[in-house]
Parts: structure tokens; sequence; C-alpha cells
């Protein structure tokens, strides 16, 4: 009968396991972060787009309640939807397209609820002052291109209120 000896758990093994292993828990975290299935954050800029739109219809709506101003308000509704448009479009520019063309997922925002009619042109006022200083203290957050779009929307909002509709 022949004996074999155990095998022996030779320093060589002992080191490559050893690295395996290292490689294994350095791994875990990296893998973890790929499965992070949080939702997206919402851009700060999408509020402000949707509010310039209902800003837009009611502007549009108050030319019924003072057809002397339609003129003004008409130019209020255009620019507040050119207002919507540029947040919109850089939205999109600052998500990017992924390789295959495709545009990432955002958080997705909140239909506004559409305005009631506005009962008097100092309404649709308020709305334009409110809308300035939210843009501008939006704009004191971002920075390049999105400051000055917001700084821009911001001071054509105090035009509307202080020239178009005095």
């Amino acid at each position: 009968m022949t004996v074999t000896s155990p095998r022996r758990f030779t320093r060589r093994a002992a080191l490559r396991a050893a690295a395996i292993a290292t490689g294994a828990f350095a791994l875990v975290p990296t893998l973890a972060s790929c499965a992070d299935d949080a939702p997206p954050e919402p851009d700060p800029l999408s509020p402000l787009a949707a509010r310039a739109r209902a800003d837009a219809q009611a502007a549009a709506a108050a030319v019924a309640l003072a057809p002397d101003r339609a003129a003004a308000l008409t130019v209020v509704a255009e620019q507040r939807t050119e207002h919507a448009d540029a947040l919109d479009a850089e939205i999109a520019r600052a998500l990017g397209r992924y390789e295959d063309g495709t545009i990432p997922e955002t958080a997705p925002t909140p239909e506004p609820t559409p305005p009631a009619p506005p009962t008097s042109l100092d309404e649709i006022r308020d709305r334009l002052r409110e809308a300035a200083r939210e843009a501008a203290d939006t704009a004191r957050t971002q920075d390049g291109h999105r400051a000055g779009l917001l700084a821009s929307i911001a001071a054509a909002c105090r035009t509307h209120v202080e020239v178009q509709l005095p």
C-alpha cells in the first residue's frame, strides 16, 4: 500500500488566493454602484419651463379680460412660450446623447395644473414678478450658459411687468 502525503499549501498558492480575494472585495463596491436604481434627479430648469408655459397660457387667456391690452399680452404669451422652448432645449442639451443616439432619462417633471383663468391684469403681473424672482434665484445656483439663460428670462419677465403691462 502506498501512502501519499497530504498536499501542502505553498506560499505561492497563499499569495495567489490573497490576490484573488482582494480583487473580489475591491470589485463589490463597483458592482454595487452599477446596480443603483435610484431615479434620476429632475433638472432644476424643468419647473421653470412648465411655469413659462403656464404663464403663456394665462397671458393668452387674459386677452379676453383686457382687449385693449391684447397686443402686449400676445407679446408676453409668445415670449413666455419662447422661454419654455429655450429651457427645454437647455435641458435636452445638458442631458447629452448616448453613443447609440438615444437621450438619457431624467426624472419625470410633474405636469403643472393648468392655471385658472386670470381674473385681472394684476394677477398676470404677479405671475410674471414671481417668474422673474424664481428665474433669478435659480440662476444663482447655476453657472455658465444656464445662469445667463435664466438671468435673461428674469430680465424679460421684469420687462414684461414694467414695460408691456405697466
